[in-house]
């Protein structure tokens, strides 16, 4: 009898505990409270950024032009237009061409350097700052002294090129060059950034798996190709993104250094965005061709982390 008295005790057939919705009082109001914390960011980025992207988008459904009382509803006009139109599919062109160009070099040329300058070398420190101060000078500074550096009459780069017995080469002013030649002023000016990104990474690689890799006798070449490069797969992604994104959005160093030409050989979607909505007031095609761009990058971004997002965050 005594035993099944016990056995009943112990028993749960009631309601629920109190203990059990305290906790849940708890967990709620912690929620709640993590929720209170975000929410002055959430205000300003709906404000600031949300709030934009809607009426850019609200814009290029309107005939809107800035010195224009009404603006009239005109749909996917603009839309339709923008398919047919020559000039866009000129920038767009550039644009990928620079993107795709600048952020491949940038990618690779920034991970072997942040390679180069991890290791116990002499000046290490020296040689990353050296690297990296190119990225504290502005967008107009630096496409001042590449376009004198590359200008074909008196530019320093002709000028060596010259003395070693070489012809000259036509770097802004030929429409094949064009592109190659704003893509290597923006490595040479950016590169840095993406290195500290590396070299942060880089710091994150446990040492005994190289000292472990070194007395079964691998060389330098082995350790970088099995170790490194695939436990930095996710930074390298994340380079890869964020170059791709900010180097479709080029703007400063074709205006500065070329002004889109010669012809449109250099002339990207912003430059036309910029002539179209501050030059000739057109806000409503503006936004639109602002739009486009945006869903080119998001399709591009999508594409990569398609192909390459899952392997590196899954063998990492």
């Amino acid at each position: 009898m005594d035993n099944e008295m016990i056995m009943n005790a112990g028993r749960r057939d009631g309601p629920t505990p109190p203990r059990k919705q305290v906790g849940s009082w708890r967990t709620w109001r912690w929620t709640l409270g993590n929720y209170l914390f975000i929410l002055p960011f959430m205000i300003l980025f709906s404000i600031f950024v949300i709030g934009p992207i809607l009426y850019a988008f609200y814009m290029s459904l309107h005939e809107w032009k800035v010195l224009a009382r009404q603006h009239p509803f005109v749909g996917l006009e603009n839309y339709r237009q923008l398919l047919k139109d020559d000039i866009w599919w000129i920038a767009l062109r550039n644009s990928l061409y620079f993107a795709f160009l600048t952020s491949a070099v940038n990618t690779v040329f920034a991970l072997f350097v942040a390679i180069g300058v991890s290791r116990p070398i002499l000046g290490r420190d020296f040689y990353r700052f050296i690297f990296y101060a190119p990225v504290v000078l502005s967008v107009s500074a630096m496409g001042i002294i590449m376009s004198w550096m590359m200008n074909t009459q008196f530019g320093v780069i002709n000028y060596f090129l010259i003395w070693f017995g070489l012809p000259p080469v036509k770097w802004l002013a030929d429409t094949y060059l064009v592109v190659p030649s704003l893509s290597i002023a923006t490595v040479w000016w950016g590169f840095g950034f993406p290195m500290l990104l590396y070299i942060a990474g880089l710091q994150g690689i446990p040492e005994h798996l190289y000292e472990a890799a070194r007395i079964d006798g691998a060389n330098s070449w082995r350790i970088t190709w099995h170790i490194t490069l695939p436990l930095m797969r996710p930074t390298i992604f994340f380079v890869a993104i964020t170059q791709l994104i900010a180097h479709f959005q080029v703007f400063g160093q074709p205006l500065i250094m070329t002004n889109g030409g010669p012809g449109r050989a250099s002339f990207t979607t912003i430059m036309y965005l910029y002539q179209t909505a501050w030059r000739f007031f057109r806000m409503g095609y503006g936004t639109t061709i602002a739009v486009g761009l945006a869903f080119v990058i998001l399709f591009f971004t999508l594409l990569q982390f398609r192909l390459f997002g899952r392997q590196s965050v899954v063998e990492y």
